[in-house]
C-alpha cells in the first residue's frame, strides 16, 4: 500500500535518478539480516545454503553499496555487479527506461561501475557479518579492453576470495562484441582460464543470453558441463522485441520485465533438457509473483532471481513471493523445494 502511494513520485523522476534514490534510501537503513523464511524454501547449491530460493539479480547494486541491506527485504541471496576490473562510466544518459504500460525496463547501461577495487573494499568491510545469505559477485570485461578474457581472469583473482559464488557475465547486449564469448571455442577458453585463476575458489556460475539458437544452447551446455560450471543463470535481458505498448519500445538495449517471461521460461526448459538436469539452473527474467517463481522452479530452476519487478511492485515483493511460494509447495504436497525442481519437464 505504501509503495503504491509513493510510486507516482518516483515515476516523476527519470528511471536512473529514481534508482539512485532507492539506493540512497537503503544506504540509510540499518543492516537487519535475512528475515526468517519457511524451512520448506531452504536448499543447497554448490555447497552453499540458501534460506530462500529468491535472489536479487545483479544490476541493482552494481558497486556493492547496499547488498548487506537487501537481505532484510526478504532475499535469500544477493548478486552484485556487474563489476569490471577498471572503473567505467558506461553509455551516455539517458540509458535506462521504464516501459510502464508493459511493466518492463530497457537498459543500455554498459557495465557502468566503480571497478573491482571499490567493490572489494565495500564487501570486505561487512563480509564478516554472517546474518545474511550467500553473496554472488557478477564479473565482466571493460568495454575498451584489448583482451576481455584477461579481464575476467583479473576480476576473478581479486574478487573470488570475497564471494560465496562468482558469475561470469558474457551475455549483456550493451558491451559490443561481448556475447561472442558465448561461442563454443571462446567460451571453453574463457572458463578454463577463469577457473584456473582461482582453482580453490568459490562456485562458478555462468550467465547466458535468452537470444540463442538450439545449437548455441547445446554448445554452451556441453562446455559448462565439461568445465564443471556449478550453475547456469538463464537468462540475461533480450535484444528481441515482442509487441510493446510503451513509447520507449524502440529504445536500444536489453529488455527485461514482464515481456521477457515467456522467452526466459522457454530458455530455462531448453537448458534443462540440453543439460539433462545435470547442471543446476537459476531462472531469471520476467518473474513478478510467487506463481512465476514456482513455474520457473517446476521447469528446472534450483533458484530464481528478479530485479525489474521491484520497479513496479516495490521493495516488499520478495517477502510476498517467499510466502506465496511456500504456500504453493505445500498445496502440491512437497516437503522441500528441491522436490519440485524440474517436475514439469523431466
Amino acid at each position: 500500500m505504501t509503495y503504491r502511494l509513493i510510486r507516482p513520485l518516483l515515476f516523476g523522476l527519470d528511471a536512473e535518478s529514481a534508482h539512485g534514490l532507492s539506493l540512497a534510501t537503503l544506504r540509510a537503513m540499518p543492516i537487519a539480516g535475512s528475515p526468517a523464511s519457511d524451512p520448506i524454501l531452504s536448499s543447497t547449491l554448490g555447497g552453499l545454503h540458501f534460506p530462500s530460493p529468491l535472489g536479487l539479480a545483479p544490476g541493482y547494486d552494481k558497486n556493492a553499496e547496499i547488498f548487506a541491506k537487501a537481505y532484510g527485504l526478504g532475499f535469500g541471496f544477493v548478486e552484485i555487479g556487474t563489476v569490471t576490473p577498471r572503473p567505467q562510466s558506461g553509455n551516455p544518459r539517458p540509458r535506462l527506461f521504464r516501459l510502464v504500460e508493459d511493466r518492463a525496463v530497457i537498459n543500455r547501461m554498459g557495465f557502468n561501475n566503480e571497478g573491482m577495487e571499490a567493490a572489494a573494499v565495500r564487501i570486505a568491510a561487512v563480509r564478516h557479518d554472517r546474518r545474511f545469505g550467500p553473496l554472488g559477485i557478477n564479473i565482466g570485461a571493460n568495454k575498451d579492453s584489448e583482451d576481455r578474457t584477461a579481464d575476467y581472469v583479473t576480476a576473478m583473482q581479486r574478487l573470488a576470495p570475497l564471494a560465496d559464488y562468482v558469475t561470469v557475465n558474457i551475455s549483456s547486449p550493451n558491451t559490443p562484441g561481448l556475447r561472442a564469448l558465448q561461442d563454443k571455442a571462446a567460451l571453453d577458453d574463457l572458463l578454463l582460464r577463469v577457473r584456473a585463476a582461482a582453482p580453490d575458489g568459490p562456485p562458478l556460475f555462468l550467465k547466458v543470453a535468452p537470444d540463442l539458437e538450439p545449437a548455441d544452447i547445446d554448445d554452451i551446455s556441453a562446455v559448462a558441463s565439461e568445465r564443471g560450471i556449478d550453475a547456469l543463470i538463464v537468462s540475461n535481458t533480450t535484444i528481441t522485441r515482442p509487441p510493446l505498448k510503451s513509447r520507449h519500445a524502440g529504445e536500444a538495449g536489453g529488455l527485461s520485465g514482464a515481456p521477457l517471461k515467456a522467452l526466459a521460461q522457454q530458455r530455462l526448459i531448453d537448458f534443462r533438457k540440453a543439460t539433462a538436469g545435470k547442471v543446476p539452473l537459476i531462472g531469471v527474467g520476467g518473474i513478478t509473483s510467487a506463481e512465476d517463481a514456482y513455474a520457473r522452479i517446476r521447469a528446472g530452476a534450483s533458484l530464481v532471481q528478479l530485479y525489474s519487478a521491484l520497479v513496479y511492485e516495490g521493495p516488499f515483493l520478495a517477502q510476498r513471493i517467499n510466502s506465496g511460494l511456500a504456500t504453493l509447495l505445500k498445496r502440491d504436497g512437497f516437503d522441500n523445494i528441491a522436490q519440485a525442481i524440474g517436475v514439469d519437464v523431466d
